[in-house]
C-alpha cells in the first residue's frame, strides 16, 4: 500500500495548491483533505471530508483513512470569508490544533507529521539579534494575535514529539509569504493605496514566494533525500532583505510617516473598517523588522527557493498594478532631481585660485568686486 496523505485548511487557495502538488508524486496512493469550510479552488483527484478540526471527529477521519502522513496547514492568521472572526481562528489554530495531535497521537499508521508555523513565533523588538536561527530565544514573547498562536501550536507539537518518537516531526517557520495568489494581513498592506509607516523605522523584511511553499511542504512530507533530514524545526525564507522602504518604492506607493502611538490608532481604524488587520504584532515587524537564517533548509532539509526576497515581492508587485507613484517615472524624478543638484553643486563649486592667497604681491582677479579688500580699509 502506498502513501496516504492527510491535509489540513484545504479550503485556502495554498492548501489547495498543495493537494494538487502532492497528487503528482509517483509515492502517493491518496490525497485526504480536511477544512471545515467548503473549498473554493480544484483538490483535483483528492478526497474531500468537510470536518472542523477543532471536534473530536478529525480522530475518526483520521482512523478511517489510515494516513500514514499528516500535513497540518490550518494554522493561519486569517479568516475565511464568513467563517468568524479573530476568536474563531485562535480557536482553529490552538484547540484544532490539540484535537488533531490528540488523533495522531492515538492511531497506528501517522509516521509523518508536517506543521506549517511561521518565523513571528521570534517577535519583533528593539533588542532583538540581527538576525534568527532555529535556536535563538526571543526577547520578548509574542503578545496576541497569530504569532501567539504559533508559540502555543509549536509547543504542543513538541509535546507530542515527546510522546510519539516514533514520528518524525517536521515544524517549517515560514517568512512573510506573498506572490500574485497572496492572502495574508501584509499583503492586505502593501496593497493600501498610501502605506503608513512608523517615523525614523525602516526595518528589514524577508519574504517567501508561495510556489517556494509548496514546494518545501512536498519535500517534508516525503521520505527525506540522501544526505538530507526532513525532520526538525527550519526557517524558510527566500535569500537577502528588503527594507519597507525599498518595497514602498517598487509598488509605487507613498509612505505616510506616523509617531508610533498614531500608528496604532491607524492600524485599529483600519480595522473597523475592514481594509487591513494592522494588528499590532503587524506594527511590531513594520517597526523592528526580522531576518532569519537559513543555513539548516539548505544544508539539513536540502531546499534551495526559487525566487529570492527581491523576486518574490517583484512578483507580488506586478500583481498588485501600479501605485500613485509608478516605479519608472519615480526613478526617472529621482534621476532628474539628482542631476539638478549636480549642476547646482558645480555653479556654487568656488574656482581654484591660478596663485596662492598667501602671496602679498599677488594682484586680485578681474572681476572679483570691492568685497575682496579688507573692511577696514572701505
Amino acid at each position: 500500500m502506498g502513501k496516504v496523505v492527510l491535509v489540513t485548511g484545504v479550503a485556502r487557495q495554498l492548501g489547495a495548491r498543495f493537494v494538487r502538488s502532492v497528487q503528482r508524486d509517483p509515492e502517493v496512493d491518496r490525497v485526504v483533505g480536511v477544512d471545515a469550510a467548503q473549498p473554493e479552488h480544484s483538490l483535483g483527484a483528492a478526497d474531500f471530508v468537510q470536518v472542523d478540526i477543532r471536534q473530536p471527529a478529525i480522530a475518526r477521519v483520521l482512523a478511517e483513512c489510515g494516513a500514514d502522513t499528516v500535513v497540518h496547514m490550518d494554522v493561519t492568521g486569517t479568516p475565511l470569508a464568513g467563517a468568524g472572526g479573530r476568536t474563531s481562528v485562535k480557536e482553529t489554530n490552538v484547540i484544532g490544533t490539540m484535537q488533531l495531535l490528540g488523533a495522531c497521537q492515538k492511531s497506528p499508521t501517522v509516521q509523518r507529521l508536517v506543521v506549517k508555523s511561521t518565523t513571528s513565533v521570534y517577535g519583533s523588538a528593539p533588542r532583538d539579534p540581527a538576525v534568527f536561527t532555529e535556536t535563538t530565544s526571543p526577547k520578548a514573547l509574542p503578545s496576541g494575535g497569530f504569532a501567539k498562536d504559533a508559540v502555543e501550536v509549536e509547543g504542543y507539537v513538541r509535546g507530542f514529539a515527546r510522546r510519539r518518537p516514533d514520528v518524525a516531526v517536521c515544524v517549517l517557520r515560514f517568512a512573510n509569504i506573498l506572490g500574485p495568489s497572496a492572502d495574508s494581513p501584509l499583503a492586505d498592506y502593501f496593497s493600501l493605496p498610501a502605506l503608513p509607516t512608523v517615523l525614523g523605522y525602516d526595518p528589514r523584511l524577508q519574504f517567501l514566494h508561495e510556489d517556494d511553499v509548496v514546494e518545501v511542504l512536498r519535500i517534508a512530507a516525503q521520505e527525506p533525500r540522501r544526505g538530507t533530514l526532513n525532520s526538525g524545526t527550519f526557517n524558510i525564507a527566500g535569500d537577502g532583505v528588503l527594507l519597507l522602504s525599498q518595497c514602498a518604492r517598487r509598488l509605487g506607493r507613498p509612505t505616510v510617516p506616523f509617531l508610533l502611538p498614531a500608528v496604532r490608532w491607524v492600524g485599529s481604524a483600519l480595522r473597523t473598517v475592514g481594509m487591513s488587520d494592522f494588528s499590532p504584532e503587524q506594527i511590531r515587524l513594520l517597526t523592528h523588522g526580522r531576518v532569519v537564517r537559513t543555513t539548516q533548509m539548505r544544508e539539513t532539509l536540502g531546499f534551495e527557493p526559487r525566487y529570492t526576497t527581491a523576486e518574490t515581492f517583484t512578483e507580488f508587485a506586478r500583481s498588485r498594478g501600479g501605485g500613485l507613484l509608478p516605479p519608472q517615472a519615480l526613478a526617472r524624478t529621482v534621476d532628474r532631481a539628482a542631476d539638478r543638484v549636480a549642476g547646482l553643486a558645480h555653479l556654487v563649486r568656488p574656482r581654484p585660485s591660478s596663485t596662492p592667497q598667501s602671496t602679498p604681491q599677488s594682484a586680485p582677479h578681474e572681476g572679483r568686486g570691492a568685497d575682496t579688500e579688507p573692511k577696514e580699509r572701505s
